[in-house]
């Protein structure tokens, strides 16, 4: 459809566009996957056949936006920037200039300022980030409302690239099993600070501004760490690995999380997802991020498996064969020798098989009430079938986790 025609079908359903001349429409997207009530601001660009817009959305407000094949909620406000292949439930929303890359999923009034680069990254409802933020490869949860909700300060980092040249480095703050009960404590990460991934952090850690996390959290409570005490530079062998038995764990653990993340999608998720055409691309969009997610998380161990052998070789040429400590070392040469194994297990893995009456119980009490809306049906949840329902995720991020075994 040309140009001009197809802004011309949008205006006649409804959905107002300032300045139809500066905005401009791939011969991608599909009309009817835009709804009445969207408001487009001059100079927006929209592409993509998975492209799907919900009623409500505000799109360019402070500068242009370009979107292509993202899902959107309704109510969901992006203020300026670029946004591909990413997914934003009902009221979430991003100021100017925001940076979102393929892999992204914001759930319900998930929010952040402006200047905010995001790729690979969950977002549970109600976690806020500042601005000037870079939080790539993460998934953050915790928080009740918008009242009570997670919070990541402004000018935050978490550092997702190793000297090394690896990105094994997803880090986990707060936790899917849990965290999809929207009944946990929020985390609050303070501003001008940074995380170095792979790293897991509990419900209701409070990190002061100005820290800088390079270790796991796993007790709530104010976590400060003392600053590290003046040393001369040390010698660093770029490709020398130490211990890598955290890093494969915490990777592993996060792979098991986005699986349970995946199941509820499907198995909780769609019984509120699917009957609204709008609601049901978003539902189809989270798959796929999450889909990308786990390949991408993948795609990352293999190359640290590779990159193992340099490292041996590396500490024989330093230290000699015979002077090569039991560990680290033989962490690497177990996870070089059984990652192939390993991978193909967890590709394998079936998670729809464990815990089924624990899942039954909580998807029974959630079907009694998918005439109401999500976030009101897990409120209303008994403590038994909250139970059962985290019993049912941690079952599944358990069968990952145990994949790596010394």
């Amino acid at each position: 459809m040309p140009e001009n025609k197809a802004i011309a079908l949008l205006l006649s359903k409804g959905i107002r566009i300032r300045r139809p001349d500066t905005v401009w429409l791939d011969d991608t997207v599909v009309p009817e996957r835009i709804a009445p009530g969207v408001l487009i601001h001059p100079g927006c660009r929209l592409s993509g056949k998975t492209l799907s817009i919900g009623s409500g959305c505000v799109i360019g407000e402070e500068g242009p936006a370009t979107l292509d094949n993202c899902q959107l909620g309704p109510n969901v406000r992006l203020a300026s920037g670029t946004f591909t292949e990413a997914t934003f439930l009902e009221g979430a929303s991003l100021g100017g200039n925001a940076h979102v890359r393929p892999g992204t999923l914001l759930e319900e009034e998930a929010a952040g300022a402006h200047s905010v680069g995001l790729k690979q990254t969950v977002l549970f409802p109600y976690v806020v980030l500042g601005s000037l933020i870079n939080f790539c490869d993460c998934l953050m949860a915790g928080g009740t409302s918008r009242e009570d909700h997670g919070e990541v300060g402004s000018s935050y980092v978490h550092f997702n690239f190793t000297p090394h040249r690896d990105k094994a480095t997803a880090s986990l703050i707060g936790d899917v099993p849990r965290g999809v009960m929207l009944d946990r404590p929020p985390i609050f990460l303070g501003g001008q600070g940074g995380l170095v991934g792979p790293a897991r952090i509990e419900y209701g850690v409070i990190v002061p501004a100005g820290t800088i996390i390079r270790k796991d959290i796993l007790q709530p409570g104010l976590a400060a760490p003392e600053p590290p005490a003046a040393a001369p530079a040390a010698r660093y062998r770029l490709g020398a690995y130490r211990a890598i038995r955290r890093i494969v764990l915490n990777n592993l653990i996060y792979l098991g999380n986005i699986c349970a993340l995946d199941c509820w999608y499907r198995q909780a998720r769609a019984l509120f997802m699917t009957a609204d055409p709008f609601l049901h691309a978003c539902h189809e969009g989270a798959l796929a991020r999450l889909t990308a997610i786990r390949e991408e998380r993948l795609r990352r161990l293999d190359e640290l498996a590779l990159k193992m052998p340099r490292s041996l070789e590396l500490a024989r040429d330093e230290l000699g064969m015979d002077r090569l400590p039991a560990q680290p070392y033989d962490q690497q040469k177990t996870f070089a020798k059984r990652w192939p194994r390993m991978r193909e297990q967890w590709v394998n893995l079936k998670p729809d098989e464990l815990k089924p009456r624990q899942r039954e119980s909580v998807l029974a009490e959630l079907e009694r009430r998918r005439r109401g809306t999500y976030r009101d049906a897990l409120r209303a949840l008994s403590p038994g079938a909250r139970t059962a329902g985290v019993q049912w995720l941690q079952a599944v991020v358990d069968n990952s986790a145990g994949l790596w075994r010394e």
